[in-house]
């Protein structure tokens, strides 16, 4: 039996996946009953519920060639992080879970709120800015 991960090393994985394009990554590091907010449509965001939904919507999100992902600070803290990070398209590339309100950006500054128990994500929230 492996030891489980800290908050630590999980969010640097997750962060990872996006980083590296490896969605592969993201197996493995999200709970059963996780709960993720996307940062659009604002203002609230779509939710997502269960490890399935989660993963795969990560999984994507680390696959697509059209976003480039930078974390530019991790602040982490017992089972909780925080994940400030900037994402790149090339202009007029938006991915379509940053939106139509970005299609004429080429930049999105953003956050996202982490909670990890066990060495497995179980709460993801994210919100960026809009133009």
């Amino acid at each position: 039996m492996s030891a489980v991960k800290s908050t630590a090393e999980v969010i640097a994985q997750f962060n990872d996946a996006f980083t590296k394009h490896d969605p592969t990554l993201i197996e493995g590091l999200v709970g059963e009953g996780c709960v993720m907010v996307t940062v659009q449509p604002a203002p609230d965001g779509t939710r997502y519920e269960g490890l399935e939904a989660c993963e795969t919507f990560w999984k994507d999100l680390a696959a697509d060639p059209k976003v480039s992902f930078q974390p530019e600070d991790v602040y982490v803290f017992d089972d909780r992080a925080v994940i400030k990070w900037r994402v790149t398209f090339t202009p007029g590339e938006v991915n379509e879970v940053f939106g139509g309100a970005h299609a004429e950006s080429t930049t999105v500054a953003g956050v996202n709120l982490m909670q990890v128990r066990d060495g497995r994500i179980v709460e993801g929230l994210g919100y960026s800015k809009t133009p």
